[in-house]
């Protein structure tokens, strides 16, 4: 499929073409493969992805360890009967028929869930990520974390409270850490490459799920993919899709 990107950053150089098309370098142990997360572009883009890298495992943000269990020796063809068998619709996703091509491209590739549970949430918005994980994250500079505040309060319309803003940041840390943590056990039990399915913010080269795999082990090779629209065009990712918008109602209309 041809890529609907009007920009693309590639290995730092910047590309221009309607039709040009991301082609991620081969010799990479783990690809992270960012997306807005109801954008069907992005989807498209990431089956078109799994399906070239052809990973031995699939990390994703959306699936709990309990539903990428039940992926084994699953139907995956039908994808009412398969959306059904992961209860899915349940877990507050977009729709399933944008991930199921994911799913097909795989082909045998196992499935790891590293979903943060609310349970998971309210504990971090508490005590930090850093007490519930076994791994130690690399610090945050004062100027990064009030960015990355910054980002939260853009991202909830500004109508959060200030004081839960560094538990906002907290539970970011986690996820990019859960994902890394599977990605690398995935990599050590099956070799490589292996691929994560995850929002653009978690693909971010400076602090997402790559900054703290190389942090783990600075000798991983992992290359990210951040898509996003129109009209943003950059971001720490080694390569970048920019499609136009999807067509959504402004989440923050119900705050005004």
């Amino acid at each position: 499929m041809k890529l609907t990107a009007v920009f693309v950053t590639l290995l730092g150089l910047s590309l221009s073409s309607a039709a040009a098309e991301v082609i991620p370098p081969a010799d990479q142990q783990v690809y992270v493969l960012g997306e807005v997360h109801d954008n069907p572009a992005h989807h498209a883009e990431q089956a078109r992805l799994v399906a070239l890298i052809s990973p031995k495992a699939v990390i994703w943000e959306m699936l709990s360890p309990e539903q990428a269990a039940l992926t084994v020796g699953a139907d995956m063809s039908d994808p009412v009967a398969f959306e059904a068998v992961l209860g899915w619709e349940e877990s507050g996703w977009p729709d399933f028929s944008m991930y199921h091509p994911i799913f097909l491209a795989a082909g045998s590739a196992q499935h790891v869930g590293a979903a943060v549970s609310l349970d998971d949430i309210r504990q971090v918005m508490l005590d930090g990520a850093q007490a519930m994980l076994d791994v130690t994250l690399p610090p945050y500079t004062p100027e990064l974390q009030a960015a990355l505040e910054a980002e939260q309060a853009a991202v909830h319309c500004n109508a959060m409270p200030a004081d839960l803003l560094p538990g906002m940041v907290e539970a970011q840390r986690l996820r990019d850490a859960r994902l890394a943590v599977a990605a690398l056990q995935a990599v050590k039990d099956l070799g490589g490459p292996v691929v994560i399915i995850t929002g653009t913010g978690h693909a971010r080269t400076d602090t997402g799920a790559p900054a703290v795999l190389r942090s783990l082990d600075p000798a991983i090779k992992v290359w990210s993919l951040g898509q996003i629209e129109e009209p943003q065009t950059e971001g720490p990712f080694d390569a970048v899709n920019v499609t136009p918008a999807f067509p959504r109602e402004d989440p923050c209309l119900a705050l005004r």
